[in-house]
């Protein structure tokens, strides 16, 4: 794979790229900044396990040596055009783009739509896969479609063929994302200023801070993950090196120098005593990789 000329790290830990700043070690961890970077790391898909990873928001990972090789894109591959068209605004993001990033050179150039994601600290790759969102909008109310790699070739797929739901898409685990096309409107940049600051003082005011990968459950149907924690006395628990939020139930703080097992075994607590105690059975928002169970 080095003579492919990428920035190759063996052995790397997966700890300083997520925001738990918790995990263990996969056996090579590559950058990619071009298309053509992309494409040809294509060739390691059918000999190896192949992942992506971008800002690490809501992902842990198992500690321990996994055999994975994970792909960071940056570069062409985090970046952002648009073209303003017949009353719209066409806009093509890379699958490494930061969401916030994103949300406020849009928002500044006078096109609204997008301000929610400026709360969401992914990258579109990510945003795609769990069809993030927040602040009553989600990727689904403006994704046209995107770019992928499957099975080796590179396809484009319709926002109709990625079967969006809360917190769901079809996309594959197998699947890497290379560019989002969304479409939106022009607007007021000063309104859409006002929006983002109001968001971002939102969740401030409402979600902690330290080293945590936001919500860890999905709200269940007609309900709030966060209020049926709360109602069970979640806020108290802890398992060794992490601790749920004294601030809000559904979110897991772990500690400097933790184990993303404890991470792991907290989040079980949490489901099982939810489950007792109410009949419902919570299902991770988390992405884990490495564990042997499901949540």
């Amino acid at each position: 794979m080095t003579d492919l000329n990428l920035t190759v790290i063996e052995n790397e830990s997966m700890g300083p790229h997520t925001t738990y700043r918790v995990g263990g070690t996969v056996s090579r961890f590559v950058s990619l900044t071009t298309p053509d970077e992309l494409a040809a790391v294509q060739v390691w898909g059918a000999s190896s396990t192949v992942r992506v990873v971008g800002n690490g928001s809501n992902l842990l990972v198992a500690d321990g040596h996994h055999d994975l090789v994970v792909l960071h894109l940056t570069g062409e591959l985090a970046s952002l055009s648009w073209e303003f068209r017949d009353g719209e605004v066409d806009v093509i993001a890379g699958a490494g783009l930061d969401l916030p990033i994103a949300a406020r050179q849009l928002s500044a150039a006078g096109i609204t739509g997008f301000e929610w994601a400026v709360g969401v600290p992914g990258t579109f790759g990510g945003a795609i896969a769990m069809n993030a969102g927040g602040h009553g909008s989600d990727m689904a109310a403006s994704v046209v479609s995107i770019r992928c790699w499957r099975d080796g070739a590179d396809v484009e797929l319709a926002a109709s063929d990625l079967d969006f739901g809360y917190r769901h898409s079809s996309l594959r685990s197998t699947d890497i994302v290379s560019s989002v096309r969304l479409r939106l409107t022009p607007g007021n940049p000063s309104v859409a200023k006002e929006t983002l600051k109001g968001i971002v003082s939102w969740r401030r005011a409402h979600q902690p801070g330290g080293a945590n990968a936001g919500s860890v459950f999905r709200n269940p149907p007609g309900d709030s993950a966060g209020r049926l924690l709360e109602s069970v006395g979640a806020k108290d628990l802890r398992v060794a090196t992490a601790s749920v939020s004294t601030k809000h139930a559904n979110f897991i703080i772990a500690d400097e120098g933790g184990r993303a097992n404890d991470v792991f075994a907290l989040m079980r607590r949490m489901r099982d005593r939810v489950r007792e105690e109410t009949g419902v059975t919570l299902v991770a928002e988390t992405r884990l990789w490495g564990f042997e169970e499901e949540l």
